[in-house]
């Protein structure tokens, strides 16, 4: 057994104290046999955790210790799950094991999933395996080097037991970290319970908490679901710009911070494919690639309607409207910044919509042409980036209209090139990159893990080009069957 090791950091338990009309209090369920098998290093240093040595000889990993000060807690919430109404949901396999107040002030959430049985698991066992443990840490940190709003991972704990999904796989357990775990889903659980004042303390909490700043406001549940839904809007169009698609967009997944939240059947898009379904259960498609932005409208309209004894219809209404403005605000300018364009042109859009309709049918690799672009931008035929375009004489065409648009910018051609570099990864989070991880640690080889972790940190790195990481996908690399197992 483990020796307890006293590590020296503040917990507290604030949703238990003062929100436990929507918690349970749980103790987590230890993995038997359990060991770390991989701690995020980089994200330790920013919580100011002990060193790696101190760490690995604490159980908190694999939920057989508490550290001072934590209290676990199951959240219960509600939710629209694929567009229809499935009532209470919550932390089934999850547990808030509390707030770790940082030595800079500020605090954030500490929360262990495949923790074990909770009053929400319904027909779960609780659990998590090691194969959906490992796509969330690489997922979290993938898009936290992207530059995208998102939970962080902080270690992968494994053990001797065997969790049942299609076939046996060995169980893990995942420290995931956070600003806050409020979703869409605990005011969605509320409201439907006609619980109004517990509803209000929710929002006054939240407000009070993050949003400290309009407390004093007398218009204060305005401004504040204003900015839930900018952060939304921003969140969706910086997934839209990275060829993100997130697979399961319920209502009970989405982030009140504008976090992204709960990663599954997650894909980064390989070829440029619109359609792309990220999920191998959405038959319908619903949460297609191309679909997300509409998605997210939907779901803030149904926070929106929780919302509605906070605020007026037309508050509510007027408060939405900010939706598309932050969306498009925040796609376009990372787009023009992946076409090299600064200056605002009425013709942008559709050469980007030309671009991306020769990507649509040679099935160019979304990722890899705008890195090339990166380098290809002031070449006077295209460079390696034309290689790549079976229709030469259309990729001409665009690639001629492109650099007399680049023309009308002042921007010197090196600075132009840094800028593009900076904002076109080398690297995205393949899903066959994942898979040759998972495959790795479940021999309990955690070196292909470490490295794809190490690269993900800083995607945009030009050592990166030309490596094994860098490159399109194999063939059975793009045809990865996802599901919400995984």
């Amino acid at each position: 057994m483990t020796a307890k090791v006293r590590i020296s950091m503040k917990f507290e338990q604030q949703w238990g104290h003062k929100l436990p009309e929507l918690c349970s209090e749980v103790a987590p369920t230890p993995l038997r046999g359990g060991r770390l098998l991989y701690l995020n290093r980089a994200l330790a240093d920013e919580l100011a955790l002990p060193d790696t040595e101190t760490l690995q000889k604490s159980a908190v990993w694999w939920g057989g210790e508490l550290l001072a000060g934590m209290r676990p807690v199951a959240q219960v919430y509600s939710g629209h799950q694929f567009g229809v109404w499935a009532g209470q949901l919550g932390d089934g396999r999850g547990l808030l094991l509390g707030e770790q107040q940082l030595p800079t002030g500020g605090s954030v959430d500490w929360h262990l999933k495949g923790a074990g049985k909770t009053p929400y698991s319904r027909m779960g066992d609780g659990r998590a395996v090691l194969r959906s443990t490992l796509r969330e840490f690489l997922a979290s940190e993938a898009m936290h080097g992207l530059g995208i709003a998102t939970t962080r991972a902080l270690s992968i704990a494994t053990g001797e037991e065997l969790v049942q999904r299609e076939v046996a796989e060995p169980g893990a357990m995942l420290i995931r970290v956070a600003q806050s775990h409020l979703r869409f889903g605990h005011f969605e659980h509320l409201f439907h319970r006609q619980q109004v004042e517990v509803l209000k303390k929710l929002a006054d909490y939240s407000i009070e908490t993050f949003w400290p700043e309009l407390a004093c406001e007398s218009d204060r549940y305005f401004l504040w679901f204003a900015d839930i839904v900018r952060r939304t809007g921003t969140m969706i169009g910086q997934w839209q710009s990275v060829g993100f698609a997130h697979g399961v967009m319920n209502t009970d997944n989405m982030s009140l911070l504008g976090l992204t939240l709960d990663y599954g059947p997650y894909a980064f898009m390989d070829d440029y494919q619109p359609g792309l379904i990220g999920n191998h259960s959405d038959y319908q498609g619903r949460y297609a690639f191309e679909n997300q932005p509409t998605v997210g409208l939907w779901n803030l309209n149904r926070l929106a309607h929780a919302l509605s004894g906070l605020l007026s219809a037309d508050k509510l209404k007027l408060a939405l409207k900010e939706y598309e403005p932050a969306l498009m605000a925040a796609w376009g300018e990372r787009m023009r910044g992946k076409l090299g364009l600064y200056a605002a042109d009425s013709q942008d859009n559709d050469l980007l919509i030309e671009l991306f309709t020769l990507m649509a049918r040679e099935k160019a690799d979304y990722t890899r042409t705008f890195r090339l672009l990166s380098y290809a931008a002031d070449s006077d035929k295209g460079g390696l980036l034309r290689d790549d375009f079976i229709d030469r004489p259309a990729f001409e065409s665009w690639f001629t209209r492109y650099r007399q648009r680049l023309g009308k910018e002042t921007i010197d051609p090196q600075t132009r090139q840094t800028r593009m570099l900076a904002i076109n990864p080398a690297l995205v989070l393949r899903n066959y990159l994942a898979q040759e991880a998972i495959s790795a640690a479940e021999q309990g080889d955690t070196t292909v893990l470490a490295s794809l972790h190490a690269a993900l940190q800083n995607p945009f790195a030009q050592h990166l080009d030309g490596s094994a990481l860098a490159k399109p996908p194999p063939e059975w690399g793009k045809q990865l069957v996802i599901s919400c197992s995984s």
